[in-house]
């Protein structure tokens, strides 16, 4: 990891966005660095390099790759203002222990058998190259990094003991994929009572409309699951109002 301290700059609460849908985000109309995290979900080379599982299960990347830009300067600019970074990783124990039948089934019947050897070592196995996370996206130190064996983040990890032990209400969403890992967590910490906002700029899936799905669902109900934004947009509110 990147012994390399980020910058922070000391936040009052702040508004709500301007630029979120279907609501300002946060509902309850303030936020603070320190009650608030950035999410960065499963930016590893086995989703997002051509070598790596999701390349093997005949996937496109061209739209997983689009996220990779953006994600970059959104993670710079939560880091900038000081907010909580954790980082997601999927992959399975080496003796594949934690990989249940159905998953196992599945990625077989897709051609891409989870443990089976691949260009970037075993496909979607701890401390594998292809589970290790893209230079873009490289953890600092002291930044949690959460290793997961599902879809959803909170499921069989200390992720919601991490939030809660630094006081989090707030979370900004980014990763791969929008329709999979990225909605899943985003639901089961809707459930846990945080207010979600997707960066959706920052996200990516096998195809345009897989993505368009996710966001056409968070328009629901007035929000359902939470609310989106591009993260341009977002941070630059912020940025202006920290400016000088």
């Amino acid at each position: 990891m990147n012994s390399v301290s980020a910058p922070k700059i000391p936040l009052d609460a702040f508004d709500s966005s301007r630029c979120s849908v279907p609501y300002p985000w946060p509902v309850a109309g303030r936020w603070r660095a320190d009650d608030t995290a950035l999410l960065a979900i499963d930016m590893q080379k086995d989703f997002l390099d051509p070598r790596g599982y999701f390349a093997s299960l005949g996937e496109s990347l061209e739209h997983t790759r689009r996220s990779v830009a953006p994600a970059r300067n959104a993670l710079a600019a939560a880091r900038e203002l000081g907010l909580t970074v954790v980082h997601t990783r999927e992959g399975h124990r080496r003796d594949l222990s934690d990989l249940n039948d159905c998953k196992r089934l599945r990625a077989a019947r897709a051609g891409a058998a989870i443990g089976s050897p691949g260009p970037l070592g075993r496909l979607l196995v701890r401390d594998e190259e292809g589970w290790d996370f893209i230079d873009e996206m490289r953890p600092l130190a002291g930044e949690p990094v959460v290793d997961k064996c599902g879809n959803g983040a909170f499921y069989a990890t200390d992720l919601e003991q991490i939030l809660r032990s630094r006081g989090i209400r707030h979370l900004l969403l980014l990763g791969v994929t929008t329709d999979v890992c990225v909605s899943s967590t985003m639901r089961e910490a809707n459930d846990r009572g945080f207010d979600c906002l997707l960066l959706e700029d920052c996200c990516g899936a096998a195809r345009p409309d897989l993505h368009q799905g996710v966001l056409n669902s968070l328009e629901r109900e007035g929000g359902i699951f939470g609310a989106y934004a591009d993260s341009r947009a977002f941070f630059e509110q912020y940025r202006s109002a920290t400016a000088g």
